[in-house]
């Protein structure tokens, strides 16, 4: 198996019930092929070789992550079908070292 991690993009809901619900069902139903639940994310940082910046939290912000095991990344593709969805998911392979 490989392992593969779902970027959540966009603003988080407000934190009623009903999404917390959501996430926590959708958690429970791909929880064989979770291997770290991950975290929200908040205000983040972009640093370079000139200085930094301070990141907003909008559309294009990640806001979150969770690295699940596929067999590929269509089979990892598949685990987001129920998925309460920020704005978009990003799915990357992460590559063995």
């Amino acid at each position: 198996m490989k392992k593969f991690v779902f970027m959540y993009h966009g603003a988080w809901p407000d934190r009623t019930q009903d999404n917390m619900d959501a996430w926590m069902n959708w958690f429970a139903e791909i929880a064989d092929s979770i291997v770290d639940s991950g975290n929200p994310l908040g205000p983040g940082r972009e640093v370079t070789r000139t200085g930094s910046h301070d990141l907003a939290v909008d559309a294009d912000a990640v806001t979150g992550y969770t690295i699940v095991s596929a067999d590929s990344i269509d089979d990892a593709e598949k685990l987001l079908a129920n998925c309460p969805i920020v704005t978009s998911v990003r799915v990357y392979e992460a590559m063995s070292m």
